[in-house]
C-alpha cells in the first residue's frame, strides 16, 4: 500500500533527537513550513508528536509521492498535502506559518541559494517566530570535525554548495537572531532562530 515510500537512514537516525528540541522550541507555535521535507519520514514521525501544530510539508514534485505516503501510514491528521516551493523561483504564500523547520538542506544548496533561504525565512515569518535548522555548519571558519571536512569536500567534488559557516548565515538571516545552537549527534547542530 505504502510501496512508494523513499527512505533515508541520516533521517531515521536524527529524528528522535530532533523532536525531543522541536518539543521545547516549538511549543507555542501552531503551523510549520518544512523546506526541504525529503522523503516524508520528519514529517511523519513529528507530526504525531506535536499534534498542537499543523504541518505543511514541501518539496520539489517528485518527492510528493513519498511524503504522501509516509504521512499516509502515520495516520496523522495535521499535516497538509506538500506543495513545490523552491527557494529563488517560488513566491512565499503560506499563511498562518509562524514557525519553519529545515535539516540538511543549507549544505547541498548553493551559497546565494542558502542566503535566499535565510532572507525569506526572515522575511516572511512574523514576530515572535522561530525557525529551528538542523545539519552541519562550520563555526568561526572551522570544520566541528574531520569528517565534515571530508563530507564538505565530497559535496563540492559533487556540485554541491558545501557546509556553511554560523557566521555567515547570521549575516543573512537578518532580523533574525541566533536564540540557541544545540550540539547534536554526528558532528549536527540544531540552530534556533527567533524574531
Amino acid at each position: 500500500m505504502f510501496d512508494n515510500k523513499d527512505f533515508s537512514q541520516p533521517c531515521e537516525n536524527n529524528k528522535a533527537p530532533i523532536l525531543t528540541q522541536l518539543r521545547e522550541h516549538f511549543a507555542n507555535q501552531s503551523k510549520v513550513l518544512e523546506i526541504g521535507s525529503g522523503t516524508g519520514q520528519h514529517a511523519a514521525f513529528f507530526a504525531p508528536a506535536l499534534s498542537h501544530l499543523t504541518w505543511q510539508p514541501t518539496d520539489i514534485p517528485d518527492n510528493h509521492g513519498s511524503i504522501n505516503a509516509w504521512v499516509a501510514e502515520s495516520q496523522c491528521s495535521n499535516v497538509l498535502s506538500p506543495v513545490e516551493f523552491f527557494i529563488g523561483r517560488d513566491k512565499w504564500t503560506f499563511s498562518g506559518v509562524d514557525s519553519v523547520f529545515s535539516a540538511n538542506t543549507t549544505h547541498i544548496m548553493q551559497p546565494h541559494e542558502a542566503q535566499l533561504m535565510m532572507e525569506t525565512i526572515a522575511v516572511n515569518l512574523p514576530k515572535s517566530g522561530v525557525f529551528c535548522q538542523y545539519g552541519p555548519f562550520k563555526i568561526d571558519g572551522n570544520f566541528t570535525s574531520d569528517s565534515n571536512a571530508q563530507f564538505d569536500q565530497s559535496l563540492r567534488q559533487r556540485g554541491y554548495g558545501g557546509i556553511r559557516d554560523i557566521t555567515e548565515l547570521k549575516s543573512w538571516a537578518v532580523p533574525l537572531t541566533l536564540d540557541d545552537m544545540i550540539q547534536m549527534p554526528a558532528n549536527n547542530h540544531l540552530l534556533v532562530w527567533r524574531k
